[in-house]
């Protein structure tokens, strides 16, 4: 069974460090939001309560992470870093020529990038990833693009993403 049917690629750094963050948000970050809202609730008239709104609204955005972080990490597969041999994989900073433009990316699931890398990321099972999936540096390959036109790309360079 590939990984592709079985969840999103992830090393086993990204998994930590996900699940750190996990951690981290059921736990002191949970207990601080309600002890937030506990507080703006007592300052009385909940319908002009900026705080206690604001407190509610981060509440949402936090147990949605927890929501999608549970899912992710119950889901994942679990892999070594690839190994630096040219072979475009998930976990690979990979540079092409498409159309005559160069890119440079991040093969796999955007949790692989540590937060406030700005790094494209194109999954494995994206068109362009599926294409370019088991390729080699030097390689060159025609690519039909969603709309139709096909593409001349060429693989350029393919690297271990380092976080």
């Amino acid at each position: 069974m590939s990984s592709q049917n079985q969840g999103s690629w992830l090393t086993q750094d990204a998994f930590d460090r996900l699940s750190a963050e996990l951690a981290e948000l059921e736990g002191p970050r949970r207990t601080e939001i309600a002890e937030r809202i506990a507080a703006a609730r007592d300052e009385g008239d909940l319908k002009e309560n900026g705080g206690y709104h604001a407190a509610r609204e981060e509440q949402g955005k936090n147990e949605a992470r927890i929501n999608e972080l549970t899912f992710l990490l119950k889901n994942a597969v679990v892999g070594e870093t690839p190994k630096d041999d040219g072979v475009v994989e998930p976990g690979m900073v990979v540079t092409i020529t498409m159309a005559g433009a160069e890119r440079t990316f991040l093969l796999g699931n955007r949790e692989i990038a540590d937060e406030g890398d700005d790094l494209e990321v194109y999954s494995s099972e994206s068109p362009l990833g599926a294409a370019i999936h088991g390729t080699k540096v030097g390689d060159k390959i025609d690519y039909v693009a969603p709309n139709g036109k096909t593409l001349a790309i060429e693989i350029l360079k393919a690297t271990p993403y380092k976080a």
